[in-house]
Formats: structure tokens, C-alpha cells, sequence
């Protein structure tokens, strides 16, 4: 049953904005046969005679003619709707990093996304997931790190960085450290064809060992190069052997040298008056971090040393020659950027 049809009243500014509506060609469908309805009912037109010329139900034209009678221009516009309640809401969301902070269920190293939903009872996995995605919550990633417990910590920090940021006039400032115990692995090497005709490379998990060497190495701070030996161990004998190489590289010249903590590194006051244009500086304790060349040994390891296969120890040696020796011809220094943190009051660099 169609309701009473109403008398529609059009204000001249109205039926100048309902006109204009008609007229463009970009008015949706919807807002120009609400219009063309408003503005035959206020010509006097019937309903049913309005719902056959503009192509809708009779009860259309009186929904519309009410709506305009009762709330002018804005009862043409489309009602706010409430939609569907959603089922999970953010006293969910703080239940999930509520149970995080709880050790996970006996026998489990980490939290996972079903582990989370059975813990929670009523909340689906799959909402676990988008949740832990949208906060960027990672379960299986793990970070390490390291306390210092040195009480001159920042004081030793600030004497390497200061090194690194504002070097001594004149002076040469060399990292130096070890990197012991690299094997001359030998493992069959090739490439793999798989089915569906993609190539990879791979090597065997079956190894034989020809060996370890021990590598010295000095990263000049100012040109990123480096000079580096190899030695059979790692005593205080070969330390001293290599720092002998390394002065002689430098002739009268000031050296300032970075060494971390190993016992071999200290108690060499006896070469040090031998060699009074030497100063050693050591990082803080559990701090090795701050030595440049631990950051050129990652190179190393990275762009020369993994996935490769040795069949001697001497093949080994003169592969990382050849490495050092390309990496001198292109070398640059580390560009250190800062940036200031709450941790002791430091600056902390990173590379």
C-alpha cells in the first residue's frame, strides 16, 4: 500500500540545485532520479504517474517525496548505516600482547598464531595473524645483545669514537684484530637443475678439512685499506710479529691503534717504549663492536669465504690475498653516521 503522497514545496534556490543535478553528465543514477522525482511532485504530478516516467516502484517516488518534505535537500542524501558490529575489538587486541608477556605453554620455546588462538579460546588464528601483522610483532625473529659491565665504559667509547670522528693531526689510525681459525673446507660444488627447469647453485653437505688459518688484519680508518697476514696461531708472538709488519708499513709515523680486549692485545708495555710512536686504545669490555675491522671481516666472510671450497690450506690463504688485494684497489672508508641515545649518555655509530 502506498502512503499518502505528500505535497513537495521547492524553494527557488532548490529547484535551481535539483535542475543543475539533472543537467550534469557526471550525477550518479541514483541522486538524478531523486531529483527528477522531487521535481515532478513539485509540478503537481501523482506518484505512480512520477514512478513510470522515471523508471522506480511507486514506493520509491513517496520514499523520496516524504524525504524532501520532511528534511529538504539534505533528506536526499543517503542515511549513515550502522553495518555489521565487528566481532573482535581492541580489549581483543590487548588480550593477545596481555598473553605475549606470559611465558608460552610448558615444552614451547615461542609464542605462534595457533599456540596464541587455543590460549585465548575465542579468538580466531587468523585474526591472531592479521593482529601481529599489523603491529609489526614478529615470533620467530630473534635479536641478541650484549651488556657491558665495565665501569669505563663510556669513557673508553668516547676515546674510540673520537678517533673515528676527529682523528689526531698527522696521526694514523689503524683497527686491528683476528680472525682465527678459518678452515680450508673442500666440498663438491656445481650447479642443481630442478624439474621445473629453474638453476640453482649449491654445494655438497660432505666436507673435507685441509687446515685452519688465522688472520691479522689492519683497517686503516682514513682509506679503508687494508694490510693483513696470515699466521698459524694466535699467541702474543704472532700479535707482535704482525704489529711489527704494520709499523714498518707506517715509518715515522704516529700510530693510534684499536684493539679490543684479548689478553694477547695487552701487557705489552715492553713493545710499546720499543715503539714510542704507537699508542694502543682499547674498546670497552664486550664491546668489540666498536672495531672497524670486525666490520671488514663481515665483509670478508660475505664476499669471499662463503660457499666456497679449498683443496688446500695454501689455496685458502692465497684466495684471501687475491680478496684483499681487489678490495685495496677499490677501497673507501666507512661513512659513521650518529645518532643520539639515552644509554649512558653515549653517541653510538653505526655503519
Amino acid at each position: 500500500m502506498i502512503p499518502e503522497a505528500r505535497e513537495v514545496h521547492l524553494s527557488r534556490k532548490d529547484r535551481k540545485v535539483l535542475e543543475a543535478c539533472c543537467r550534469s553528465p557526471v550525477t550518479l543514477q541514483r541522486d538524478l532520479k531523486r531529483a527528477r522525482i522531487v521535481l515532478l511532485a513539485a509540478d503537481g504530478r501523482s506518484t505512480r504517474s512520477i514512478a513510470k516516467e522515471v523508471g522506480v516502484q511507486p514506493r520509491i517516488v513517496s520514499l523520496w517525496r516524504h524525504r524532501y518534505a520532511d528534511h529538504g535537500l539534505e533528506g536526499l542524501q543517503d542515511k549513515p548505516r550502522p553495518g555489521k558490529q565487528p566481532i573482535y575489538t581492541k580489549t581483543t587486541d590487548k588480550r593477545i600482547l596481555k598473553l605475549l608477556d606470559k611465558p608460552p605453554p610448558q615444552g614451547f620455546a615461542r609464542w605462534t598464531g595457533p599456540l596464541l588462538a587455543e590460549a585465548l579460546g575465542d579468538v580466531d588464528v587468523q585474526y591472531v595473524w592479521r593482529f601481529l601483522r599489523s603491529h609489526k610483532i614478529d615470533l620467530v625473529a630473534r635479536k641478541s645483545w650484549c651488556e657491558s659491565n665495565d665501569p669505563n665504559f663510556t669513557a673508553k667509547a668516547a676515546d674510540v669514537v673520537g678517533l673515528y670522528v676527529a682523528p689526531p693531526a698527522k696521526a694514523i689510525v689503524l683497527c686491528v684484530d683476528e680472525k682465527p681459525s678459518i678452515q680450508a673446507l673442500e666440498r663438491a660444488q656445481g650447479y642443481l637443475k630442478l624439474p621445473n627447469g629453474r638453476a640453482l647453485t649449491g654445494q655438497s653437505h660432505d666436507y673435507k678439512r685441509h687446515g685452519t688459518t688465522t688472520l691479522f688484519a689492519a683497517l686503516e680508518v682514513a682509506t679503508g685499506k687494508i694490510i693483513a697476514t696470515h699466521s698459524k696461531r694466535r699467541r702474543r708472538v704472532e700479535f707482535l710479529d704482525f704489529m711489527n709488519s704494520v709499523t714498518a708499513a707506517f715509518p715515522n709515523r704516529k700510530l693510534h691503534v684499536i684493539l679490543d680486549n684479548l689478553n694477547t692485545h695487552k701487557k705489552n708495555e715492553d713493545w710499546l717504549k720499543a715503539h714510542p710512536n704507537v699508542q694502543f686504545h682499547f674498546t670497552p669490555t664486550s664491546a668489540s663492536w666498536l672495531n672497524q675491522v670486525e666490520v671488514w671481516f663481515s665483509i670478508l666472510q660475505g664476499q669471499s669465504l662463503s660457499g666456497t671450497s679449498f683443496t688446500s690450506l695454501k689455496q685458502l690463504q692465497e684466495h684471501i690475498d687475491a680478496y684483499v688485494n681487489a678490495y685495496n684497489d677499490r677501497a673507501e672508508p666507512f661513512v659513521w653516521t650518529k645518532k643520539k641515545v639515552s644509554y649512558g649518555g653515549i653517541w653510538v655509530m653505526t655503519v
